[in-house]
């Protein structure tokens, strides 16, 4: 199963005739994509189940209606269990960024994490699961991100900066303790990374 979002109402891609979701289902053959894409984005569809029989052959064949962006990040812990968190547009979210040639996607995660927030010392845990969303380009018109996510330790103590350029207007360490709070302010996509983390 993928989970594909459109601002916050997904496409599910299933090889599954069970619809678990209670989401309208269709055959993929019968998705027309403009159509759904514009009714996701004006919130008249709350979400939709596509369904094949062979998933791996749809998941391609959706790719191909866009251009497709592949980026990395991190969920990134201090010593004090506290999770680094970036306030971008209005809303709460991990850095992360576009993969650049020749880069791993760790490679990018880390260096992403450190050019976000000024956060050097960092060491990769584990890799959490990776997120598909849909937004509109004025020049490229849909585009599908696929954002691979590392969760990371940073044990050291350091400045953190934000970095303006990219619009991250604050950067910071959220308390455990304070995190039901701010994740009422993020993606969904990002809720799904926290189910995935274990705090002390």
């Amino acid at each position: 199963m993928y989970k594909v979002f459109v601002k916050e109402n997904p496409i599910i891609l299933t090889d599954s005739k069970l619809n678990l979701n209670g989401m309208i289902m269709i055959p993929f053959e019968s998705f027309e994509i403009e159509k759904i894409i514009s009714f996701l984005n004006q919130d008249l569809l709350k979400g939709i189940c596509l369904y094949h029989p062979d998933l791996e052959w749809m998941w391609s064949k959706f790719q191909s209606y866009f251009k497709v962006i592949e980026a990395a990040g991190g969920l990134v812990k201090n010593e004090d269990d506290e999770v680094l968190m970036i306030y971008r547009f209005d809303k709460w979210d991990l850095p992360k960024g576009k993969i650049e040639y020749g880069e791993t996607r760790e490679m990018t995660a880390l260096r992403e994490v450190e050019e976000e927030c000024n956060v050097k010392n960092l060491e990769i845990v584990k890799p959490l699961s990776t997120t598909y969303h849909i937004y509109a380009d004025g020049k490229n018109g849909n585009i599908l991100k696929i954002s691979h996510w590392f969760e990371m330790k940073n044990l050291t103590i350091e400045k953190l900066i934000p970095q303006k350029e990219e619009g991250i207007s604050d950067v910071k360490y959220i308390d455990k303790n304070y995190l039901k709070d701010i994740l009422e302010c993020t993606y969904t996509n990002i809720k799904i990374l926290f189910d995935e983390v274990q705090f002390k």
